[in-house]
């Protein structure tokens, strides 16, 4: 059941992300896509007395999260673009999960914050994780006004279709502020509640490390906004690394662990 539901989900993500006509049958096979990732996650992560959340697992909620944010916001602004940027690496979180499971933590010893700290974290990840797919469509979208006429294709039109660059820069600092906003309160419950949610002292390890390099460039980048005027390239640059950073502390982490080093816990 596990298989069958991860495989049909990848295969409607890539079939809609490629697909270029009848938007409505095409979200409807990502809604479709979602509901059978969603029961596929639900199945691998949740376990009596216990969660999944190995960097594959942690990786496929992201972009769960992520797509369905994107369905929400398609239905008021024209970001049919994100799509073919965004179900691609959904339909492969899908997968990843089936060939690296991840260890089981076990919740008997862990505090009720435990599952709060992971799901802020979680929509943390999915926000700047839109963020950066919406700040790679739009360098697309810049290119594409500055370059010559003429060279039409799909992927073409589709970049014609979304909203002005202004409108796509408010949104894509407000998802950014979001994200910010959500990763700050994922360092400060690890700091502060550090004994009760993880058994042990803050320590400065390469996932804090990390985290907090993340959220010192996302900050940077909203601070270069609100005094500098920062955009274009400047603001793609700070996101980029920022979310690189992030994507280090944990999956990256995770991944080593798991896969090159093959131990279970951090």
């Amino acid at each position: 059941m596990l298989i069958f539901c991860s495989t049909i989900a990848a295969l409607l993500y890539l079939l809609c992300a490629f697909a270029p006509q009848r938007p409505d049958l095409r979200n409807g096979g990502v809604l479709l896509a979602w509901l059978l990732q969603a029961g596929f996650l639900w199945q691998q992560s949740f376990v009596p007395g216990g969660l999944r959340l190995g960097f594959a697992v942690v990786l496929s909620l992201t972009m769960w999260v992520s797509v369905a944010a994107w369905l929400l916001e398609n239905r008021n602004l024209a970001l049919d673009g994100l799509r073919v940027l965004m179900l691609p690496v959904a339909a492969v979180s899908c997968l990843l999960p089936l060939a690296f499971p991840g260890a089981l933590q076990l919740l008997e010893h862990k505090s009720p914050l435990f599952g709060w700290h992971i799901l802020i974290a979680i929509l943390a990840y999915a926000s700047l994780t839109i963020a950066v797919f919406h700040a790679v469509l739009m360098a697309l979208q810049e290119s594409r006004l500055h370059a010559r006429q003429g060279q039409e294709s799909w992927f073409g039109a589709i970049l014609d279709r979304l909203p002005a660059l202004l409108t796509m820069e408010r949104l894509l600092f407000r998802l950014i502020a979001i994200g910010f906003t959500l990763l700050s309160l994922t360092v400060l419950s690890g700091i502060v509640f550090s004994e009760q949610l993880f058994g042990r002292p803050l320590r400065f390890d390469h996932k804090t490390v990390f985290t907090l390099l993340s959220w010192f460039l996302f900050g940077i980048l909203l601070a270069g906004r609100s005094f500098r005027g920062w955009r274009g390239k400047t603001a793609l640059g700070f996101t980029l690394s920022g979310f690189g950073a992030l994507l280090l502390a944990y999956v990256g982490s995770r991944f080593v662990l798991e896969v090159i080093l093959h131990r279970g816990s951090v």
